[in-house]
């Protein structure tokens, strides 16, 4: 591949930071935004990446393909997200120690609203959440927050162990509970539980 001018590198670095962040690559007029320039020379940088063998574009919209490895990967098609092998208290959620591996994720499959927050899959044990379709090895997608409403299904932090259940309030102190009959609803004292994420959506892999 023939090499990039400054601009035509932003433009590049700008497609890669906005399909991590949006879940779907920019138009060409997002592009211009961001640089602060016409969407005439956006359109220009990206038929110059185009030439160089760095994008691939049709004449839909966000149709930009990056070409970075030898398996491309359609960036208004695909999602990374990082699964987190574990999560540790004191250390940011997405540290590098914490991810296992990194799976791609249709963003069509998300419930509007998730695109500009960061994203991140934990792989479920057991089946505490059964009766609410979450079973042991699927993993669930949640969207990184530190804060839940009540009802919505959460990534808590508890003493180093991560859980996924219903997060309620029970007299002052949090219920995290279960979707299965077969278990109990945990409480604890409000300082206890760290909210790592809300639970947007789910992936399964059939054997």
């Amino acid at each position: 591949m023939k090499g990039l001018t400054v601009k035509q590198q932003e433009v590049l670095d700008f497609v890669d930071m906005f399909v991590r962040r949006e879940g779907m690559a920019p138009t060409v007029y997002e592009i211009a935004d961001h640089l602060g320039i016409k969407a005439a020379t956006a359109f220009a940088h990206v038929r110059a990446l185009q030439r160089k063998g760095y994008v691939t574009r049709s004449s839909k919209a966000r149709s930009l393909t990056l070409l970075r490895t030898d398996s491309p990967r359609h960036l208004s098609l695909t999602l990374s997200v990082p699964i987190l092998g574990r999560i540790s208290a004191g250390m940011p959620l997405l540290a590098e120690q914490h991810i296992e591996e990194t799976i791609h994720f249709d963003p069509s499959l998300l419930p509007r609203g998730s695109g500009g927050h960061p994203i991140f899959g934990l792989r479920v044990t057991g089946e505490s959440m059964r009766d609410l379709g979450i079973l042991d090895g699927d993993i669930v997608i949640a969207r990184q927050t530190e804060t839940a409403s009540i009802g919505q299904i959460v990534v808590a932090l508890i003493d180093n162990e991560a859980t996924v259940k219903s997060l309620y309030i029970d007299r002052n102190r949090v219920e995290l509970r279960p979707a299965n009959k077969a278990f109990k609803s945990q409480f604890y004292d409000l300082d206890q539980v760290h909210i790592q994420g809300v639970v947007i959506a789910l992936q399964r892999t059939y054997s």
